[in-house]
């Protein structure tokens, strides 16, 4: 009897399936996608029902030839490719390749690679699921249609080398508009008051100012801060009311793919793109005591549902590991939210009792670390809820009331062994009360009070996005799906539209005029509910509600008029997009203005074609001497521009060829050691960091100011350019917004 064929798409999956299943089956990688669209031309044609035209991927041609003798010789072929749509498109592609006809074809599906998963695969196998293949055929179409016409107008109009996709243009949409919110943004000054009070037991605790005549207190300004605290002064501190009551806090759910890449992001600082990476690697499978093991079920699911008898293992290693005591009576469930494709289980461990200490040694850092958070999760979601112990004081003073919160924990539950982090605290947010309260209070009780103390507090913008707190957006507005989060990202960042600055996504420059271009020009399709409608309408086909033709065809038209109309008036949107400066051209005399090149803005004469002239648009300034001394040949140093942006050179150059990081004569606040250099990304952006990296790795986008603020009294606050608003200073401590110096105004006009 002859040997099965197995095809996968990773090395690391079949070497993982092939000690699975043994000698009777040769288990071979496609190495991924074989056959996708040709790269250099649209490859859809529009006028015959939108037919794709595929080619084979260059590179792949040696590996199709060798599936083909396999599949010749083998007694029958099982495509073993990933559980989603992507991976139903691959097993397609590989079928038509190596030229096997529908009945010759087995698929096999699996959620996790463990050897009776995998067994019973091979004897449920089935067909081609087309619904699934026609709905990936759907979205490759409409991505390449989106990027393959719309690309070549931002060629024109704004520099070539610039592309727009149908899912990521309106992630950077999301950006780009927080961004605008950020810098629109102007805080507002309000006060908070609390009193330190004592009980006659002598034990301390706070309270805040609550309510004035039973209605919400609102402080303004230090004026009305200071009234009230003298009115305070007056008044008997009484204890009105003492509430206490349990509140139960119940687990996660098993992580799903955006939770899992938020999680990461959050816990241990991971892109996206790294936690796939990670993830993948744990679910192909790892040596463990001599045999290749996949740690996790599959990683790209909107599921929360769990097998039964995965739930049945996992209650028994909470009572081996924790006892009766935090088991639930019945297993834990867990509601799918609406919209989610679930068609796998939840990112579980494989196998419940293979702990983490187990194979901490067996891993790489990154695995141990991932494996952990989702082995805990998964257990801890099968575990009986946190009980706290709440309580609540009201303290009367005259006609105001206070009021202190404590908690306590009464039973740990599933926190003993897994709290899911939070995000960092949003902007505006008050820290939450989270103490014990003295147990003696009582009502009727007076206080004294030791100090009243009045808190200046500014309103704060919304905060920026991370990659975690952006996926979370994309999942609850139904952009993208599980397998898209991660490209997403990784694309905007790849395309230089977006730049990740200490965990937060920003636009760049590009990004913004891209997204203002195409937000102006096809409002239709790069709109976050539309977009969102056609996720929808992709999962109607994988339903078999819908029709990919059709579906593809309703998209085609309701922009392509559009695209029309901006091809036409593309010079008209070409110099909507220049600004006009107030550099004169040497050459002609006229105002240059900015326009857009592959390495970014630039001034060009708006003579062109008979007056050629372009320059920097921060273009080199003399050099002056600087207070610099040059520790070679004392020679003053002076300030040059080159192709890392600007730094002091020895002006006795060629002489002395002495060079060093332009000093901005502010000491580090991160360090308290170092000097505040001008530095320049790998990009061309130029920032600002301690002159003492790697030790100290202090960086900021926005330039260092060396005045203190006024407000809080940090060390130095921070320059904010816009091309929308003159220039501004504010306080990355307190978030105050500073006057700006007139100075500003002028170095900014000049491009200095």
């Amino acid at each position: 009897m002859g040997k099965s064929l197995v095809v996968v798409e990773s090395p690391a999956k079949a070497k993982t399936i092939n000690k699975i299943l043994g000698k009777d089956f040769i288990v071979k990688s496609c190495m991924g996608h074989v056959r996708d669209l040709p790269p250099k031309e649209l490859g859809v044609d529009v006028e015959h029902d939108f037919k794709p035209r595929y080619v084979t991927i260059r590179g792949k041609g040696k590996v199709l030839s060798e599936l083909r003798k396999a599949a010749q010789e083998a007694e029958a072929v099982y495509l073993a490719t990933d559980p989603d749509r992507e991976g139903e498109a691959i097993a397609w592609h590989v079928a038509h390749a190596i030229d096997l006809k529908e009945d010759e074809v087995r698929r096999i599906l699996f959620n996790e690679i463990t050897p009776k998963a995998v067994r019973e695969a091979i004897v449920q196998s089935g067909r081609l699921d087309m619904k699934k293949v026609n709905a990936q055929q759907a979205r490759r179409v409409l991505d390449r249609l989106v990027g393959y016409e719309i690309s070549p107008l931002l060629w024109k109009v704004i520099h070539s080398g610039l592309s727009a996709g149908r899912v990521q243009s309106v992630a950077l949409r999301q950006i780009c508009e927080r961004d605008l919110e950020i810098a629109a943004f102007r805080p507002e000054e309000y006060w908070s008051i609390e009193a330190r009070c004592r009980t006659v037991a002598q034990e301390v605790f706070t309270a805040r100012l609550l309510q004035h005549r039973g209605e919400k207190l609102e402080i303004a300004n230090q004026e009305k801060a200071e009234r009230i605290v003298g009115e305070l002064r007056q008044q008997r501190f009484v204890v009105a009311e003492v509430k206490q009551r349990d509140q139960l806090r119940h687990p996660s759910p098993p992580f799903i793919t955006s939770t899992l890449q938020q999680e990461c992001a959050r816990r241990l600082r991971f892109s996206v793109k790294r936690t796939m990476t990670v993830a993948q690697q744990l679910y192909e499978g790892v040596e463990i005591e001599g045999e290749t093991r996949g740690l996790i079920t599959y990683m790209r699911t909107d599921s929360v549902r769990v097998a039964a008898e995965a739930v049945a293992e996992v209650r028994e290693q909470i009572v081996q590991l924790y006892g009766t005591d935090y088991l639930p009576e019945t297993p834990n469930a867990y509601k799918t939210k609406r919209g989610a494709q679930d068609a796998h289980e939840a990112i579980r461990p494989t196998y419940a009792d293979l702990h983490p200490a187990k194979v901490k040694d067996l891993l790489t850092t990154d695995q141990a670390r991932v494996y952990e958070i989702i082995w805990k999760r998964f257990v801890a979601s099968q575990m009986k809820p946190q009980i706290l112990s709440l309580t609540t004081v009201d303290i009367s003073a005259g006609e105001y009331l206070l009021r202190a919160n404590g908690s306590a924990t009464k039973f740990p539950g599933f926190a003993l062994l897994y709290t899911e982090s939070k995000e960092e605290k949003e902007e505006g947010d008050e820290e939450e009360e989270s103490r014990t309260l003295p147990a003696s209070l009582a009502k009727d009780q007076e206080l004294e009070v030791q100090e009243l103390h009045p808190e200046q507090h500014f309103t704060k913008p919304p905060a920026r996005y991370t990659e975690a707190s952006l996926v979370k957006e994309l999942e609850a507005k139904g952009i993208g799906r599980p397998s898209t989060y991660a490209q997403i990202i990784t694309t905007l960042q790849d395309r230089e539209y977006v730049e990740r600055v200490e965990r937060n996504l920003i636009a760049t420059e590009r990004g913004h005029t891209v997204n203002k271009f195409l937000v102006e020009t096809f409002p239709h399709i790069f709109d976050v509910k539309f977009t969102a409608q056609m996720e929808d309408e992709l999962d109607r086909i994988e339903e078999g509600d819908d029709h990919w033709i059709e579906t593809v065809r309703q998209f085609y038209s309701s922009w392509s008029s559009s695209l029309q109309d901006a091809n036409a008036r593309r010079r008209e949107l070409k110099q909507a997009l220049q600004e006009e400066s107030s550099v004169v051209c040497e050459e002609c005399g006229r105002h240059m203005v900015v326009k857009w090149g592959r390495n970014g803005r630039f001034l060009a004469c708006p003579g062109y074609p008979q007056c050629k002239n372009t320059k920097p648009l921060a273009e080199e300034q003399a050099q002056p001497p600087t207070d610099a001394i040059c520790e070679v040949c004392n020679s003053p140093m002076v300030v040059k521009s080159g192709r890392y942006g600007r730094f002091l050179a020895c002006s006795s150059y060629p002489q002395c060829k002495n060079v060093k990081p332009l000093p901005l004569g502010v000491s580090c606040p991160e360090c308290g050691v170092g000097e505040l250099v001008e530095k320049q990304s790998r990009k061309g952006k130029v920032f600002y960091g301690c002159n003492r990296y790697p030790t100290c790795k202090f960086a900021s986008w926005d330039k260092p100011v060396g005045q203190p603020c006024p407000h809080c009294e940090a060390p130095i606050v921070f320059e904010k350019n816009s091309r929308s608003s003159p220039p501004a200073l504010y306080c990355r401590s307190c978030h105050t917004q500073l006057e700006a110096p007139a100075a500003l105004a002028v170095d900014a006009d000049s491009g200095g």
